[in-house]
């Protein structure tokens, strides 16, 4: 073996056996985690200010009875302030209590009818809650009460809307 074979050898062994090695590597792993929870700590730091948030919205509730004939509908309709769900809940419907009726949400048209919006009519008994909720914006929109077919003589119904 030459000179600088040899020295090279021992250059390897003494790394080898220096004991202090790991823990050089492990302060310089610490100085990192310590710098990364600096730079966290530091990004996290803010205003004390509370985050904002969105201003609640009143709602009201209307509610509209009537009667629809067989094989007929109605609609009353009802201005919507701002934009959130309006919830629609048919609160009576007989003879007789147990009669499925058809709800819808839509919008009215000049030639009086309640165009109903798509994915928003449901066929329903009358209950407690609500039975077809929508997001709606500002407009005027409509409720529709309708036979759905089986009916056998008038039904009296009362149905409440509540909308921003």
């Amino acid at each position: 073996m030459t000179h600088e074979t040899r020295e090279s050898e021992r250059s390897r062994k003494t790394r080898k056996r220096d004991p202090f090695r790991v823990f050089r590597v492990f302060r310089v792993f610490v100085c990192f985690v310590a710098a990364g929870c600096v730079i966290l700590s530091a990004a996290s730091c803010g205003s004390d200010t509370p985050a904002a948030t969105a201003p609640t919205v009143p709602r009201t509730t209307e509610t509209f009875s009537g009667t629809v004939q067989v094989g007929g509908s109605v609609f009353h309709s009802f201005r919507v302030g701002a934009t959130g769900s309006s919830d629609v809940t048919l609160t009576a419907a007989s003879p007789p209590p147990t009669i499925v009726m058809g709800l819808a949400l839509g919008t009215p048209d000049d030639a009086g009818n309640c165009n109903r919006i798509a994915g928003a009519s449901v066929s329903v008994a009358a209950g407690p809650t609500a039975q077809l909720a929508s997001l709606t914006s500002t407009a005027t929109l409509c409720v529709q009460i309708r036979d759905v077919g089986n009916q056998t003589a008038p039904v009296a119904y009362t149905v409440s809307v509540t909308h921003p």
